[in-house]
C-alpha cells in the first residue's frame, strides 16, 4: 500500500455522544488513531493533513509524539549518564532535583517555551545561581530535548538561551601562600595539598580518587587510567625529581600501612580519612574536607582560594620552569593550548628576554646619539 493510498483512507470523525473529534490516518498501511483535542471540524481537518504531511517526511507521528512530560525525560536523560558511565551523574541528580522539577514538573515538553526558560532563569539568578551554575542546568534541559527528539517523542525543542559566563578564575598561589594554607591543614590533608601543588592535576577527580594500584613506589611513578580523566586519556606523573612529592607520597604510604594493621582491612585510597574515602556520594569532597580548607585559608591571609587553583599555579610553574607548552600539557592533562590562554599564563622568561632585548635597542639608539652629536661638533 503506499502512502498516497493510505491518506485518501485517513478522515476525521466523532463517536456516539462525544464533541471532540477524532483522527485516523495510517502509517506503513497501519492504522494510527487518536483524538484531535477540538470540537472544531476543521482543525481537526487541517491537523490530519499535517499529521499526512509529517508521514510523508519521514518525522514521527504518533498519539504520544508530544506528550511527554518532564518526569519522563528526566529519567531518559539519567538513563543516558548512566549507561554511558558519566561520572557527572551525581550532579545531574542534583540539578534535576533541586532546580529543574521545581519548575518544569508535571509539563509536557512541548508546551514548554522559550519565555518559560527566560523565566527559570530569571527566578535562578534572583535565587543566587551564577551564570555558570545555570547554564549548567539548561544544557541538562537541552539534553534532554536532544534525547526526546532522537526517540521521535518530540518533533522540536524551544530556543533555550544560555546566560555568558564571566567566571574565569585567575587565582595562582604563591609559595609562601601554598606553605601558610598547608601549615594549617589537617595532617591528612598536607599531603593532597603538596601533590595537587606539584601535579596541577585535578582535586576532586583525579586526586582524591587514587588508588594504591596507581601508584609505581618503585619507579616512583603515579599513573591516571585512560577513560578516568576529564579528557578521557591516561596519565603519568613521574614523581621522583620532587622531593616534597616523594615525601608525600612516602607519608602517605607509611598513614595507610599503620591504619591497615590496625583494622586488618585494606584501604585502596591514596588519600584518605580513616580510611574512608575523602569523596561524598556525589563525587564532591566531603564536607569536613571543604570546612577544613575553608578554615585554613582564612588562617593562613587567603579567604576564597580554592583548590582548582593548584591546578592554575602548577601549570605556571611548570612554565616558568622553562618546560615547553606541550609537555606542560602532558603532565598536568590539559588537551587544549587555550588552557593558557584561559588561565593568562605566559612565559615570564621570555617576556624578561624580550624587553632585555628592547632595552638594548634602547641604549644602542642613545649612544649612536651621542656619537652622532660628537661626530657633528668636530667637523664643525
Amino acid at each position: 500500500m503506499t502512502a498516497k493510498a493510505a491518506r485518501q483512507w485517513g478522515c476525521v470523525y466523532r463517536q456516539a455522544g462525544r464533541t471532540i473529534w477524532m483522527l485516523k490516518y495510517y502509517r506503513d498501511g497501519r492504522p494510527i488513531v487518536e483524538s484531535s483535542r477540538t470540537d472544531d471540524e476543521r482543525k481537526a481537518g487541517k491537523l490530519l493533513k499535517q499529521k499526512e504531511a509529517d508521514i510523508d517526511r519521514g518525522l514521527p507521528v504518533g498519539p504520544q509524539v508530544g506528550r511527554l512530560r518532564f518526569e519522563d525525560a528526566a529519567k531518559d536523560i539519567v538513563r543516558d549518564y548512566r549507561v554511558n558511565g558519566r561520572r557527572s551523574l551525581p550532579e545531574l541528580d542534583r540539578r534535576i532535583k533541586l532546580h529543574l522539577a521545581p519548575f518544569f514538573a508535571g509539563r509536557r515538553l512541548s508546551t514548554v517555551t522559550t519565555a518559560d526558560v527566560r523565566e527559570y532563569t530569571d527566578k535562578r539568578q534572583k535565587a543566587g545561581a551564577s551564570n555558570a551554575e545555570i547554564n549548567r542546568e539548561l544544557a541538562a534541559l537541552k539534553r534532554m530535548y536532544t534525547l526526546a527528539v532522537q526517540a521521535g517523542r518530540l518533533l522540536h525543542r524551544p530556543h533555550i538561551p544560555m546566560l555568558e559566563e564571566h567566571n574565569v578564575r585567575v587565582g595562582f598561589f604563591e609559595r609562601e601562600q601554598f606553605e601558610a594554607v598547608r601549615k594549617h591543614l589537617p595532617e591528612d590533608l598536607r599531603d593532597v595539598a603538596t601533590f595537587a601543588y606539584i601535579t596541577g592535576w585535578r582535586v576532586p577527580s583525579e586526586v582524591l580518587t587514587l588508588k594504591w594500584r596507581q601508584v609505581d613506589l618503585a619507579e616512583k611513578t603515579v599513573r591516571l587510567d585512560p577513560g578516568s580523566t576529564k579528557n578521557d586519556e591516561g596519565r603519568l606523573f613521574p614523581y621522583g625529581a620532587m622531593a616534597d612529592l616523594a615525601a608525600a607520597v612516602k607519608s602517605r604510604r607509611t598513614a595507610t600501612d599503620a591504619w591497615q594493621d590496625a583494622h586488618a582491612a585494606i584501604c585502596p585510597w591514596v588519600f584518605h580519612r580513616d580510611g574512608a574515602s575523602l569523596l561524598d556520594a556525589s563525587g564532591r569532597p566531603t564536607k569536613d574536607f571543604r570546612d577544613d580548607w575553608k578554615a585554613a585559608c582564612k588562617a593562613a591571609g587567603c579567604p576564597g582560594k580554592i583548590p582548582h587553583d593548584f591546578r592554575r599555579t602548577a601549570v605556571r610553574n611548570l612554565v616558568r620552569a622553562g618546560v615547553s607548552e606541550k609537555t606542560a600539557m602532558l603532565l598536568t592533562g590539559h588537551k587544549t593550548r587555550s588552557v593558557f590562554d584561559r588561565y593568562d599564563i605566559v612565559n615570564e622568561a621570555d617576556l624578561r628576554v624580550a624587553v632585555s632585548k628592547l632595552a638594548a635597542v634602547g641604549t644602542s639608539t642613545a649612544a649612536d646619539r651621542r656619537r652622532s652629536s660628537k661626530g657633528r661638533g668636530q667637523e664643525r
